[in-house]
Formats: structure tokens, sequence, C-alpha cells
């Protein structure tokens, strides 16, 4: 224990030790101890060494340092020290040093200008060695995160740091262990939840390491919640005013979402761009901007570029820059875009964001076109950001930056190039105001070469894919002198060429006029018109000049290419054999051709062409712009062929051009008829399917109906057999009165009979109130199914039905009849054995009054019933108009069944013979080509063109990924 002692105070205890033997024995006491506290002491005393001796310590300590990770898990306290002790030997001071320095400035190139190279690197090496050693088993990674689960800071702190190191030392092995362990991602998350902000922020640095080009694992950061999570640490921090806290959240923000579509469109849709605006909501005094603020606020511009970056799929782009301007975010960053006191490189940063917010967004641009700035009178957002891109006392990267935003305002916008242009015409032009026409003119004819670059690049911008401006151009006259007639804009931009400026200028200008003149031959009737033009560029691409020519004698050739390729032969002397001659003459077809590859072949160029943002080291170095390097890659081959190929041949090309002209339009006239045919078809087809499952719904609502009608009738059937045994018995009845005479006990019957008849009468009376429910149901039914033609039998049982209800009815008048008659017997009778004295005849009498008033309301019921049979007498007439209409559509339908049929047989048949004229059209299409190829002409295949075309988007992808990286 002294020695430990000793070795930890630092004073010598006994015999002096080498470091190597004290190092050894203290390992092997670590290893052979049984007491907790000797093993801490142990571990206490290698933490001590492991900054001084980290070889040794490393070497000899390391094994035993782990298994007391395993062992000794119970004591946080070994487990801290021991946690240091790894860290120590895997992370030096110097680097500590190191990160310390970079945190606080912002970086240099090189290492620590206080660590010589060379040790720098064996540091490097040491740690990375120690590190590869320490995760040579994946289950030391496992059992570090285990640790990072413990809540005491003396564990959880250390167990960060040592994860964060080995991270920087061996990112992508230690990536791979814990995104294959169990919750190891969310065990990592938890660390943003720490009360306690150290462990918190070095949480932030531990996830910036492990997020760092692993998509796998930026998604699981993602989806556990992260992005709630750091924006409300920014917010509790304090936005852009916090401190380097609010820095790590956004360097952490950023690599979630760089290159990464899944959390981008998770980003989008969780709503967050919508808790970005408040971070850019800067106070009207901008005076005093901190160092960390600027890199805040810096960070967040990024953050929104990445979410709106050209090269991020054209659907996710779109609704990320529609959702900024929904939420205010575009309209912030045009405040503080026309803000006073903003420093310079904010202000760089804010236009490139506010560039790509706008660009390919019709919406944003006609937003950014209305903004003005805060002057007096107030000016256009884009005439304010012009006149700095002209400006030569301007810094380099925001001229870069303003002519970066007027090229994303005019990409894919012909509303906002239309504007532009008409600045420039005369109608438009306002002697008292300043217009973007007037400066871009200023800036192409100033001094300043790179005002020239600019201003050229700008307006061929204005006229990108846009034939009606390129027109419209040409009616732009300039005032050169006093005294002097206008001249066209054309002629000014030639005349400056063969003075002899600058190469950035004259590249600047040949971009315009290569532009200009690209598909739009009356543009090139105007500059062939001019007699002077043709003879400068053939002396321009013959003369035999130094490197730095090289790129305008390419550019010139271009030029002189595409007034052969575009030319309409309006004028005589400049047709396109005409001018070919030239070139053989004067030029040579293999010199011109070489001249043309030096375009392509030069260094700038390949940088150009990789993303739409000019970024320049310096300003010689602006010489291309990214549109235009697709232009000569368009152009550059079919020039090529155009120069080499004869009159003769143009002529055979031309006939067979015509030729495949009118075939194609022969074929696609029958494509678009088959197109119709089919749609015609389909259209058939549905009406037939249609009919069909019509016809079968009525089909099965008539046998319901027959079957419903059949129960109906089985009941009538019924009710009948029991009217007509009621019939006979009062029959019966009254025959037996007339016979025996009227007795008393005759009478009594007769009550009786009249009694059950009455209660018959009502029974019959609610049976003829349900047939009645009935028949007005079967009525409304039959209407429904009157389409059908099988109704008809069904029609006709319930006319039966109809006419044994009025038989009925009938019979029942017999009946009441009868009773009538019986009614004056019983008054005869009464009148012959009525007595002064009698007490039964009073009663006969009374019961004979009862019976009178029950006949008087049998015959009103039966009035009533001889009104319904009239009702159901027009209700018949009704069904039976109802069924002739039913079974006259029924026939319209079955005719109409019949003529589609005809005519999808009809189409069948046409389609057949189109088929055939295609297959004859394609015989004599191979034909024609078989010509073209025994003449010469090499005939490419669309498959052919489809792998060229491949092949080139995967060169452009590679050069792109080559710029990321």
């Amino acid at each position: 224990m002294n020695f430990i002692r000793g070795v930890i105070s630092g004073q010598p205890a006994g015999p002096q030790h080498s470091g190597v033997e004290t190092i050894q024995k203290l390992c092997d006491r670590v290893a052979s101890s049984t007491l907790l506290e000797d093993r801490r002491d142990a571990v206490r005393a290698l933490k001590s060494l492991s900054k001084k001796y980290r070889m040794e310590v490393g070497s000899q300590a390391m094994d035993h340092l782990i298994r007391i990770l395993q062992t000794d898990s119970a004591d946080s306290e070994i487990l801290g020290y021991a946690l240091d002790t790894i860290y120590n030997i895997i992370c030096s001071d110097e680097e500590d040093e190191q990160d310390e320095s970079e945190d606080a400035a912002p970086p240099v190139s090189g290492k620590n200008r206080n660590v010589p190279e060379e040790m720098q690197k064996q540091v490097d090496d040491v740690g990375a060695q120690f590190t590869e050693r320490f995760i040579q088993d994946p289950e030391n990674i496992t059992l570090l995160l285990t640790l990072l689960e413990e809540f005491d800071f003396h564990v959880r702190w250390p167990g960060v740091k040592l994860l964060t190191a080995l991270l920087k030392n061996q990112c992508a092995q230690v990536q791979g262990i814990i995104l294959v362990s169990p919750m190891g991602v969310s065990r990592l998350m938890d660390l943003l939840a720490d009360s306690r902000e150290v462990i918190r922020n070095d949480g932030l640095l531990l996830l910036q390491q492990l997020t760092k080009s692993n998509a796998a694992i930026q998604k699981i950061v993602a989806f556990e919640n992260a992005f709630e999570r750091l924006l409300d640490i920014i917010t509790e921090e304090g936005t852009s005013d916090g401190g380097i806290v609010v820095e790590d959240c956004l360097l952490l923000l950023l690599n979630l979402l760089k290159n990464n579509s899944s959390n981008q469109n998770f980003f989008k849709e969780g709503s967050y761009i919508q808790r970005m605006k408040p971070w850019f909501e800067v106070g009207d005094d901008n005076a005093g901007w901190s160092a960390q603020k600027v890199t805040n606020l810096h960070y967040m511009l990024q953050l929104v570029r990445v979410l709106v970056s050209p090269v991020n799929s054209p659907g996710a782009t779109a609704s990320c820059q529609k959702a900024m301007f929904h939420c205010g975010l575009l309209q912030q960053l045009c405040t503080i875009l026309m803000a006073t006191g903003v420093p310079a490189d904010i202000l760089t940063e804010t236009i490139n964001t506010v560039s790509e917010v706008i660009r390919g967004s019709q919406v944003n641009q006609d937003y950014f076109a209305s903004v003005n700035a805060p002057s007096n009178p107030p000016r256009p957002a884009i005439v304010v950001l012009l006149m700095s891109m002209v400006n030569e006392r301007q810094p380099f990267v925001l001229r870069c930056a303003v002519l970066y935003c007027f090229q994303c305002f005019l990409y894919k916008n012909q509303k906002g190039q239309g504007e532009i242009v008409a600045t420039l015409l005369p109608s438009t032009i306002d002697a008292n105001s300043i217009s973007a026409g007037q400066l871009l003119c200023g800036g192409l004819f100033s001094a300043d070469s790179l005002s020239n670059w600019c201003a050229a690049v700008a307006l061929a911008h204005a006229l990108q894919d846009n034939l009606t401006q390129k027109e419209q151009l040409l009616r732009v006259q300039l005032a050169t002198s006093l005294g002097k007639p206008p001249v066209s804009l054309l002629q000014q931009c030639t005349n400056i060429l063969s003075q002899g400026s600058k190469v950035q200028t004259r590249v600047g200008l040949l971009m315009l006029l290569c532009t200009w003149i690209s598909n739009c031959p009356i543009a090139v009737t105007h500059f062939l018109h001019n007699q002077e033009n043709v003879p400068f560029l053939t002396a321009q691409i013959s003369e035999n000049l130094g490197e730095d020519e090289r790129l305008v004698q390419g550019l010139c050739a271009l030029l002189l290419g595409i007034c052969i390729y575009y030319n309409d032969n309006s004028l005589e002397n400049y047709t396109k054999d005409k001018l070919k001659q030239l070139i053989e003459k004067r030029i040579g077809k293999e010199n011109f051709v070489e001249k043309l590859g030096f375009i392509t072949k030069h260094e700038l160029y390949s940088r150009a062409a990789q993303k739409p943002q000019p970024v320049f080291s310096t300003p010689e170095h602006m010489l291309f712009d990214h549109e235009f390097t697709k232009l000569v890659k368009e152009l550059e081959g079919v020039i090529t062929k155009a120069v080499h190929k004869s009159s003769e041949e143009e002529k055979k090309e031309e006939e067979v051009k015509k030729t495949l002209e009118q075939h194609d339009s022969i074929v696609t006239q029958y494509k678009e008829l088959i197109r119709e045919q089919d749609a015609q078809i389909n259209e058939l087809k549905a009406q037939v399917a249609s009919m069909t499952s019509q016809s079968e719904q009525m089909q099965a609502t008539i046998t319901q109906q027959l079957t419903q009608i059949q129960q109906h009738k089985d009941q009538y059937n019924i009710l009948k057999l029991k009217l007509g045994k009621t019939g006979d018995q009062s029959a019966s009845q009254g025959e037996g009165a007339h016979v025996n005479g009227l007795q008393s006990e005759e009478l009594s019957q007769l009550r009786e009979e009249l009694e059950e008849l009455r209660r018959q009468h009502a029974q019959q009376q609610t049976q003829l109130a349900e047939q009645d429910t009935l028949i007005a149901s079967l009525k409304s039914e039959a209407a429904h199914s009157a389409e059908a033609a099988e109704g008809t039998s069904a029609n006709a049982e319930l006319l039966k039905e109809l006419e044994a209800l009025r038989a009925q009815v009938m019979s029942q008048a017999a009946d009441i009849n009868q009773l009538t008659e019986s009614q004056e017997l019983l008054r005869r009778a009464e009148a012959v054995q009525s007595g002064p004295g009698s007490v039964d005849n009073g009663v006969d009498m009374a019961r004979v009054a009862e019976l009178e008033k029950q006949l008087a309301a049998q015959s009103t019921e039966a009035q009533k019933l001889q009104e319904e049979v009239k009702g159901l007498n027009a209700s018949r007439a009704g069904m039976e108009a109802d069924l002739a209409s039913a079974t006259s559509t029924a026939a319209i339908l079955q005719a109409e069944v019949s003529k589609l049929q005809q005519e999808v047989q009809e189409s069948k048949k046409e389609q057949d013979d189109l088929l055939m004229l295609l297959a004859d059209q394609d015989q004599k299409i191979l034909t024609l080509k078989q010509k073209l190829k025994d003449l010469g002409e090499t005939i490419e295949d669309e498959d052919d063109l489809d792998s060229k075309d491949q092949s080139e988007d995967d060169e452009d992808e590679e050069e792109e990924e080559e710029d990321d990286e």
C-alpha cells in the first residue's frame, strides 16, 4: 500500500523503480489482489501514470482494465478510474488540446502548430493501435454501452468520452458493432435527456461521431425522436444567440439530414421546418455580432440549404420549398437579406440559401421578385443584388453568391426571364430608375473583366431554353456615343470580342453568344448578317496561339459550329455548305474538331459541370458556367457530325429524315387511332358489363316477385275457400227459414248467423286491406323491374287476382242482399206474432233493430268496397301501361346489347388491320435504315442511345459524388 500511495502522491517510497517496473507491479496488484480497495488503489495509480507512460500502460494494463470493467461493475469508483485510464491510453493530451483549440478558433490547415507533424502521426498511430486492440472483442463495446446506463457521474461521463475517442480512431468498425448491438443506439440517445449538462453536451459530440457517413445509424437516431430533442435544446440554449451547445446540435442535425432523403422527408413530415423560422428572427439592432452567433447562424443557413439542395430529388426539394414559403421562412430570410449591419459572411450564406429556396419554384420566385429593399425610393431586391454583383469593390464571394441567386431566380422561370429582358427593350426603359437590364448592360461593357463575365452569364440565363426572349433580345439597341447611330446588343458583343479584351471577358461574351443563337435560326441569321463576324471567327480558330488562348479558340469553334447546325440557309453567302467549305479551306475539318475539343478538356470545365453553384477559389478561375457545360455536352457531338457531312449526304439525310418523319407521323396517327379505339372498346366493355349486371339484378328481382305473387295466390285461394264455405252455410240457413216458417228458434239462428257474417266481413275487410298493401308494393316492384320481359306472366297473375277480389266483393254484396231479404221476413214475422203483453216479442224487436243497424253498416261498407274495386280497376290499367312500357324497354336494351357486340367485333377487325399496317411500316423503316447504313451513315438503335444516356448519367453521378467528397 505504501508503494501505491507513493506512486499516487509522486513521492519516493523506498528504493526508486523505473516506470516500466512500477507499471508491472501495479498490473500484478490489479490481477492478484482479492480486496476491492487494493485493486481500486492500483487502478488509480495506473490512471496517474497513463498520460506519461501511455505506451507502457496500454500494452501491459489494457487486459486487466477490461477485466475490471467486467468483474467490478458494482463499484462505480473503480469503474471510473478504469474508464479514465483506457481513455488516456487511446486519446492523448495533445489530441485534447487540439480539440479545444479547434473549438475555440476556426479550423486551420494542417495539424496543431505546437505539435510537430511526425509526432502527431505517431500519437495517432498509437491511439489507433490501442483502439483496434480494444474493439477486437465486440463484447467490449457492448460492455461499454451497458456501463453507460449507469447514472453515476463518475462512470457515465468517462464512458461517453471513451466511446467518443473510439469512434474518432476507428469510426466504421465501432459503428458496425453499435449497430448490431441490441438497443445500442437507443442507449446513446438517452444521453440527450441527462439533466447534467456536461454529459448531455459530451453526448452530442458522441452522436456527431456516431452518425458520420452511416445512413443506417442516421435513420435510427432520427426515429429515436432526435429532431424533437435537438430542436428543444437549441430553443432552450437561445437559438442563434446560444453558445457552443447550439453549434453541436446544428452539426448533429447536418449529419442526420445531409444526403439522407429518408431523414429529410421525416424532418419535413414532422413539421420541423416550421420550427426553424424563429432562428432567423434577427432584430433591428445588428451591431456587435459575436463570433459564436455568426457560427450558429451560418450552420442554421446550411441546414436550410441541405433540405433544398439541388442534388436532392426534385420532388423532395419542391415540397420543402413549398413548406418554407408557407411557414414564412423564406420571408424571414429575405428580411435578413435586406437588413443592415449583417456580417459579410452571413449575408453571403443567406444569399446562397435564398437562391436554393427559390430555385425552380415558381411561387417562391414570384415572391422574391416582389421583395423590395428598404430604400427611398424602394428598389427591387434583384436590382440591389445586381448592383453588388457588378461593383468591383464588393467581396468576390459575395459577387459569386449574387450571381448564383440571379441564376436560381431565372431557373425554369420564363416569366422572370421575360421581365428581365423587358427592362432592356426600348419601349419599357425608364430613364429615372435603374433597372436590372441597365445594370447587366453596364456590367457587360465595363472595364472590370469579372463584371463582364458575371453580366454575360446572368444575361445568358435570361435566355436559357427560351426562344421568345432570344428573339426579343435582338431588338435591343445601344447608344455607343453621341452622334453615332445605335447598334444592336448582338453587334456590340461581337465588336468587343474583336477588340481583343481580356480572356475572361471574351469567354463570357462567347458563352453569351453561344447560348443566344443556339436553337434560334433568326439569331443565327442576325449574327451572320454582319460580314465581319465569320472572318473573325475563322481567323481566331486558325491561328496558333498560346495556352491561354486555346479556350477562346474552342469557344469560337463552338460558335461557328452553332451557326452551321442551326442555319436555315436564308443568307445566300453563308449557307451550311458554304460555311463548311470555308472551314475546310481556311481551318481544316480535323483542326476544327480538335479546337472544339479544347473546351471539354479544360480542367475548369469539369469543376463547373459538377454543381450549379459557382464556386471558385480566385476570380481568374471564373471561366465556365454550369448551364453552359450542359449546352457544350449537348452540341459538341452534333456539330462534329454536321461539319464532317458532305452536301450530298446532308441531302440524302434530309430526304431520309423527311421520309422517316412522314412514316413516324403515319405511325403516330395509327397509334392514336388505336388508342382511341381501345378506349372506345374499353368503354363499350364497361357498358356491356354494367348492363349485364343490371340484367342479372332485374332477373333476380323478377324471380323474387314471382315467388311473392305465388305466395299471395296461395293465400288468396285459402281465403276464397273460407268465403265459399261461409256463403254455403248462410244460403242453407236462409232456405230453412223459408221452409219451416218464421219461428223464434229460426230468428235466434238468423241472429247468430248475422253475427258470424259480421265477423267474417270484418276479417275479409282486414284481409282486403292487406291485399291492397301487397298490391301497392307489387306495383312499385313491377315498376322497378319493368325492363325485364319475364315480368309479363307475373303481371297477368296479378290482374287475375284483382278479378278474383272483384268477384269476392260481388259475392259479399249478394250476401248483404240476402240479409236484407231476411230482415224483411223478420219484419213480417214480427207483424204476425206481435202482442200487447208479449215480453219476448219486445226483446225480439230490440234485436231486430240492432240487426237493422248492422245491416246499414254493412251496406255502407259494401259501398266502400265497390269504390275500392273501382280504384283497383284504375290501378290495373296503370299496371298494364307499365307492363307495356317495360316490355318495350327490354326490347330496346336487347337491341343495344346486340349492337355493342357487333361494334366490338368490328373494332377487333380494325385493330388487326392496323397491326398489319404497323408491321408493314416497321419493315419499311428497317429497309430505309439499311439503305442509310449502306450509304455509310451511322444509325444508332434506341437501345444504344438508351445505354449511352445511361452511361453519361452514371458519369455525372460519379462526378457529383467526387465533388461531395
